[in-house]
C-alpha cells in the first residue's frame, strides 16, 4: 500500500477524464481502475470508458469530538465502499478547519493501521494553483483559501470498504457570549462537477448514516446549546458537562453547533451577520440556569380544557386524550392550581373555581377525567368563556390548554363573533395553547386563539401519536421560570424580531429571538435589559460587551433562518385576515430570494421534490395560484398549512426538504434547478445559474468575464468570496456589492 498526504491552502486532485461530480467534500475519494497497470502516470491510454462511479459513495461516517474550554479535538471515522469489481486507485480528500492542527491520519488495510505523513501548506498551495488552472472545474475554487488534506490511496480492492480516520484539534471562536463549532460536511459540495466517464450527466454521491457524539465540558455552566443544520438531543450530566448526539441520512450541510458559557440566572447568547452596506441579522438566545431550585419556579394555574363530543370516540381519540391529559394533572407541580373542563354541547367543571395541585387535588382530576366519556356536539363558545372565569387576578402566570377534535356546531358557530366573544369576557392576562386532534377543526379559530392570547396552535394529524404530542407540551411548560418577557434592546435599531410576543421561560427551555438590524457604524459592547416575573416579584437582567458590526461573515444561515420566520407570519397574516398585494410580494421575494417553500414560489415536481418557479424575462417569479389551503378553514390541507406556518413561525431551526413530509418542512433542497450557496439562491435558467437577487433590466454596474481567464483568476484574488458562488459552474450571475457579475464560458 502507499498513499502521502498534503495538508495546506487549497485541494489537491487526480488529474484524469475520470473526474466527476461530488455534492460533498467531507472524506471524498475519486477512483480510477488499477487492475492491470499501475496508476501513476505516464500510463496507456484506455481505448474506451469504463464504467465507473463519480466518486466512492460513503457507507458511513461517525463523528466522536471532544471539546474542553475552546480546545475542540474531533475524530472521524469514514467508511467507503467499492462495489465495482475492479480494484482502484483513489484520491482522498478532505478541508481543515481554519486554525485546526490535523494529529493523525490513517487508513486500514487488512485489519493493520497505516499512519501517513504530513506535508507543507506551500506545496499543497501550487498544486491547487495548478489544477484550478488545468482542471478548469469550476467546483474546486470552494476549496479557494481553505486548508485541505489530501491523500493518494492503493489499493482500494473491489466489493470491500475502505475504513479511514482522521483526528484534528483546534482552539473554537467565542464572539459575544458564544462558541461556535463546524464540522464540513457540505463544503465543496459543487466539487468535481462535470460529465462522467460514461457521458451521463453527473450522479450524486451517495452516502449512508451521519452520526455523531460532541462532549462539551466547560468551566462555567453550559447554555443554549444549539444547531441550525441538524437535530440534535442535549443530554446533560451536571452544570458544565453535557453531550450532544445526532444521526441524520442525507443531510449535507455542515453541521454547525452553538453553545454559550455562563453562570448568570438567566445567560445569553448572540450571533450576528452582515454583508457589507446591508442590513444586519442577529440570533438572540435567553435560558435560566438548569439548577434552578423548586422555590425558584414560579406557581401556575391552569385550566385544562378537553372535547368530549361525540366524535373524540372515533379510533381510540378519547383515550389518547385521556392519557395526556391525566399526565398533565401528573406534572403539576404542589403549589400549583388548576380546573378540568370537559365540553360537548355543554360544559362541565370539575369544580367551582381552581384548587391546589397537591396529593388530594390531583386525585380529584384523576377521578374526574377517568369517568369523561364522548357524547353530543362542540359548543366552543360557552366553553371557552367559562374556562375564562376560573382565573382570578393573581400574579400566577396563567394557562388554558385547549383540546378539540370538532368545528363548533352548538351555541355561536361564527368564528369572528365566538374570537370577539372571548376578547369581550377577557379581563386577565391568560395565555391560551390550542390543540386541534385531526382535520375536521376551524383551523383559523384555533390559529387566532393562540396567536391573539399569547401562545400557539397546534395540531395532532391522524397518523401522529395524540397522547405523545400533547404529554410533550405539558412537559415543556410544567416549571416556568420568568412570565411576560420584556427586552429592550437599547441603541441597537432592531426591526422586524420574532417571536412577536416573547412569552414565558420555562426550566430546561431556551427563548430563541431573531431579528434585522440597522445600525450604520459598529455598535460595540451594546447594553440590553430583559423583564420578567417571577410571581409578584418583577425581574430586571441587564446583558453588555454584545457587538453588533457592520460587517460579521461568520454565520450566514441567519438571513434565511429570520426569512423563515418572517414568512411564516405573513402566512399566518394572509390566512387570518386575507391576501394584500403588498404581503403577497414580499413573501414571493423572500421565498424566491432565500429558496422557502411558500404558497407562491414553489411547486411539487413529478418525483416528489419541491423546486422553485421558472421567472420571466424581467426576472419575475411566474407565480403558481395559491394553494387552496390559503383560503381554507378546516380539513387536512388546512391543517398542513397551520402546522407549516406554525413551524416557520416557531423553530430555531430550517429543515431541509426531503419529499417526505413535505407539509413539515419549510426549505427548498438542492436540485437540478436551484442550488443554495451561502445564503443566495440560485435558479439554473439558459444554462447558467442565476443569483435570485437578480433582475433583468435592474440599474446595476455588470461586469463580464470569461471563464477560466487571468481577469477571472485576478477577480477572485480580489473578492474572494465570490469564489464559492463561481464554483457552480461555468456559467453563473451573482449579485455582489450592488455589482452584477456575469461569468460566461
Amino acid at each position: 500500500m502507499r498513499f502521502k498526504n498534503l495538508l495546506g491552502i487549497g485541494c489537491a486532485a487526480f488529474l484524469t477524464f475520470y473526474c466527476a461530480a461530488a455534492t460533498m467534500a467531507q472524506g471524498t475519494i475519486v477512483p480510477i481502475i488499477c487492475d492491470i497497470r499501475p496508476c501513476r502516470p505516464p500510463r496507456p491510454p484506455i481505448p474506451r470508458p469504463i464504467p465507473l462511479p463519480n466518486v466512492l459513495p460513503v457507507k458511513s461516517i461517525k463523528l466522536d469530538t471532544k471539546i474542553t474550554g475552546q480546545v475542540a479535538t474531533t475524530h472521524v471515522e469514514q467508511i467507503f465502499r467499492n462495489d465495482t469489481t475492479h480494484t482502484l486507485e483513489g484520491t482522498y480528500f478532505f478541508p481543515i478547519p481554519d486554525e485546526a492542527s490535523v494529529v493523525e491520519f490513517a487508513i486500514w488495510e487488512d485489519g493493520k493501521k497505516l499512519v501517513g505523513e504530513v506535508r507543507s501548506r506551500e506545496e499543497a498551495r501550487k498544486i491547487y494553483d495548478e489544477i484550478v488552472r488545468t482542471q478548469r472545474d469550476p467546483g474546486l475554487l470552494e476549496y479557494a483559501g481553505k486548508n485541505l488534506l489530501q491523500a493518494s490511496i492503493f489499493p482500494i480492492p473491489p466489493r470491500s470498504d475502505k475504513k479511514l480516520e482522521l483526528t484534528y484539534t483546534q482552539v473554537l471562536k467565542a464572539d459575544s457570549g458564544t462558541v461556535a463549532y463546524r464540522y464540513p460536511l457540505g463544503t465543496g459540495r459543487n466539487l468535481w462537477r462535470g460529465r462522467s466517464n460514461t457521458g451521463t450527466a453527473n450522479v450524486p454521491q451517495s452516502f449512508g448514516t451521519v452520526s455523531g457524539k460532541i462532549t462539551i465540558t466547560g468551566d462555567k455552566e453550559l447554555r443554549n446549546i444549539y444547531s441550525p443544520s441538524h437535530a440534535i438531543e442535549v443530554s446533560k450530566s451536571g452544570e458544565k458537562k453535557a453531550t450532544v448526539s445526532f444521526e441524520t441520512k442525507d443531510n449535507d450541510n455542515d453541521l454547525q453547533l452553538f453553545y454559550g458559557v455562563s453562570g448568570d440566572d438567566l445567560s445569553a447568547s448572540l450571533m450576528t451577520y452582515r454583508e457589507p452596506g446591508k442590513d444586519g441579522y442577529f440570533l438572540l438566545m435567553l435560558s435560566p440556569r438548569d439548577d434552578i431550585s423548586e422555590r425558584e419556579v414560579v406557581n401556575k394555574d391552569v385550566v385544562f380544557v378537553l372535547d368530549t363530543s361525540g366524535s373524540m370516540a372515533e379510533t381510540g381519540k378519547m383515550e389518547k386524550a385521556r392519557s395526556a391529559l391525566l399526565f398533565g394533572i401528573r406534572t403539576l407541580r404542589d403549589g400549583d392550581r388548576f380546573n378540568v373542563i370537559n365540553f360537548a354541547g355543554e360544559e362541565h367543571l370539575m369544580e367551582k373555581g381552581l384548587i391546589k395541585a397537591d396529593a388530594a387535588g390531583k386525585k380529584t382530576g384523576e377521578n374526574f377525567v377517568e369517568k369523561l366519556r364522548p357524547s353530543g356536539g362542540t359548543n366552543i363558545n360557552d366553553t371557552l368563556i367559562a374556562s375564562l372565569k376560573q382565573f382570578d387576578n393573581s400574579s400566577r402566570p396563567k394557562m388554558l390548554v385547549f383540546m378539540t377534535d370538532g368545528l363548533p356546531t352548538v351555541g355561536e358557530t361564527a368564528e369572528e363573533k365566538i374570537l370577539a366573544n372571548l376578547a369581550k369576557e377577557k379581563n386577565v392576562d391568560v395565555r391560551i395553547f390550542p390543540f386541534g386532534f385531526g382535520y375536521d377543526v376551524n383551523t383559523a379559530l384555533l390559529d387566532k386563539l393562540g396567536s391573539d392570547n399569547g401562545g400557539i396552535s397546534d395540531y395532532v394529524q391522524p397518523k401522529e401519536d395524540l397522547e405523545v404530542k400533547v404529554s410533550n407540551f405539558f412537559s415543556r411548560v410544567s416549571s416556568p421560570v420568568l412570565s411576560g418577557l420584556e427586552i429592550d434592546l437599547g441603541m441597537l435599531k432592531a426591526e422586524t424580531v420574532y417571536p412577536r410576543n416573547l412569552g414565558d421561560v420555562f426550566k430546561g427551555m431556551q427563548l430563541v429571538m431573531i431579528g434585522r438590524y440597522k445600525n450604520d457604524s459598529d455598535l460595540k459592547n451594546a447594553v440590553f435589559t430583559v423583564k420578567g416575573k417571577a410571581g409578584k416579584e418583577t425581574r430586571t437582567f441587564s446583558y453588555g460587551n454584545l457587538d453588533f458590526p457592520v460587517r460579521a461573515t461568520e454565520n450566514d444561515f441567519l438571513p434565511r433562518l429570520w426569512a423563515t420566520r418572517r414568512v411564516g407570519w405573513l402566512v399566518e397574516q394572509i390566512r387570518l385576515n386575507g391576501e394584500t398585494k403588498e404581503l403577497k410580494d414580499e413573501v414571493v421575494e423572500l421565498g424566491t430570494r432565500y429558496g422557502i417553500v411558500t404558497p407562491y414560489t414553489s411547486y411539487l415536481a413529478t418525483d416528489g421534490r419541491f423546486v422553485s418557479n421558472r421567472r420571466d424575462a424581467s426576472g419575475r417569479v411566474m407565480l403558481a395560484p395559491a394553494k387552496p389551503a390559503m383560503r381554507e378553514r378546516s380539513g387536512g390541507d388546512a391543517v398542513r398549512m397551520s402546522v407549516q406556518q406554525n413551524t416557520m413561525k416557531e423553530n430555531a431551526s430550517v429543515a431541509v426538504m426531503d419529499g417526505t413530509e413535505s407539509e413539515r418542512q419549510v426549505v427548498v433542497g438542492r436540485s437540478a434547478q436551484n442550488q443554495f450557496v451561502g445564503n443566495r439562491n440560485f435558479f439554473y435558467e439558459n444554462d447558467a445559474w442565476v443569483d435570485g437577487l437578480y433582475r433583468a433590466g435592474t440599474k446595476m454596474h455588470e461586469v463580464n468575464v470569461r471563464y477560466g481567464s487571468d481577469e477571472y483568476y485576478s477577480l477572485l484574488k480580489r473578492e474572494p468570496q465570490l469564489a464559492r458562488y463561481f464554483a457552480l459552474g461555468e456559467q453563473v450571475v451573482v449579485v455582489w456589492k450592488d455589482t452584477v457579475y456575469r461569468v460566461t464560458k
